[in-house]
């Protein structure tokens, strides 16, 4: 069977945890991923969080336009060494870290506005997609939605509203467990806290991410949460059976989000698309590129339609180039999802609701103007 050739579609990639990175290991996400793993050969940075999948010119290879950059740091109980950094052990401590993450991002806006800027209202996004669809530089600005993973940089609700006015768009409550719900790891409903938080959050316009949240936090909170809610790394736990794992989305939680016209990210990471596999042990080869089909095909089935499929990569957030699919080298290699969706039958506007276009529509219809 013969297929046209497709245009390669805008992306957008609904988790990068860049700022992590930079604060914890160094990284500059100006530099290619290759040249960051020539730097990083041999250190302690591979061992910890593997080979860089992130560049500035693999954005543009890709055709990467718009990224949530999360705000993320590890409880002191989950850290791995006594010298780890971006570890907080209080909320207070928290809130600094993810401050320090957030002003981070002001400063790549003020600094490198070429090549990265925030986006936080409808006009902001506008630009960034003018500039790719229309300017005729080799070079696009890489547009960043802020997006808090763990809300314990939240010390109280009253705090929202400066999150807000700094650029914070979107809020997940859990990583592991927090105070304001159940987490990876860590299961549990929603607190007395965290029904407090989404009810402010609310007021504020936040679209809520249920990623990482445990089940009964999750069903809870598509039920009582007013604002708009999405899923921004999440995999099908029905294609993940016998995973042991809270991390998975259920059909009732994608089906929950598809209710809400939200999206749900699928994240190409080998331990996330076959139960069992553990890097280092396990070859690449073992999970290709299909398995994420797999994942989006699944959601898309849910749906009936293909508006609620996306990427939320989680690249570089724990993982790299070691644990993903062998059809990727960078984050550019998103695109070799184009022909797997095609051969599935999937239309080229299907293609590019997936890749990008939903996320798209989401942050046209939830950001501020």
């Amino acid at each position: 069977m013969r297929f046209s050739i497709i245009p390669m579609p805008l992306i957008v990639d609904a988790h990068a945890d860049i700022a992590y990175n930079m604060l914890k290991y160094g990284r500059d996400y100006t530099r290619p991923a290759a040249e960051t793993r020539r730097l990083e050969a041999g250190t302690q940075t591979i061992a910890e969080n593997e080979a860089s999948l992130l560049g500035w010119d693999d954005y543009q290879r890709g055709q990467v336009a718009v990224i949530f950059s999360t705000l993320f740091a590890t409880p002191i109980r989950f850290r791995k060494t006594e010298t780890e950094k971006q570890v907080y052990k209080n909320f207070d401590e928290a809130h600094k870290l993810y401050r320090e993450q957030l002003l981070i991002y002001h400063r790549m806006t003020d600094s490198i506005p070429d090549k990265f800027r925030i986006i936080a209202s409808t006009s902001d996004l506008d630009l960034i997609l003018s500039h790719w669809k229309f300017s005729s530089q080799s070079g696009h600005p890489v547009g960043m939605v802020v997006l808090m993973e763990g809300a314990e940089g939240v010390r109280h609700s009253s705090e929202l509203e400066e999150w807000y006015e700094m650029g914070v768009r979107l809020i997940g409550p859990a990583w592991v467990g927090t105070r304001y719900c159940g987490g990876w790891r860590e299961p549990g409903p929603l607190t007395d806290d965290g029904r407090e938080l989404l009810a402010a959050m609310a007021e504020y316009n936040f679209t809520l991410d249920l990623s990482h949240m445990d089940e009964p936090a999750a069903i809870e909170a598509l039920d009582i949460y007013r604002g708009a809610i999405v899923g921004t790394h999440s995999n099908c736990a029905a294609l993940m059976p016998n995973s042991n794992s809270n991390r998975h989305f259920s059909d009732r939680i994608i089906g929950g989000i598809i209710g809400r016209d939200g999206v749900v990210g699928v994240v190409p990471f080998n331990s996330y698309l076959k139960v069992g596999w553990v890097s280092g042990k396990n070859p690449r080869t073992e999970v290709p590129l299909h398995h994420v089909a797999n994942h989006i095909d699944h959601i898309c089935q849910l749906a009936g339609d293909s508006l609620h499929a996306g990427i939320g990569s989680d690249f570089d957030g724990g993982f790299g180039l070691q644990s993903v699919p062998p059809e990727i080298d960078t984050v550019a290699d998103l695109q070799n999802l184009v022909s797997l969706l095609q051969a599935r039958g999937y239309s080229e506007p299907d293609i590019s609701n997936i890749l990008g276009g939903n996320w798209l529509a989401r942050l046209k219809r939830d950001l501020p103007s």
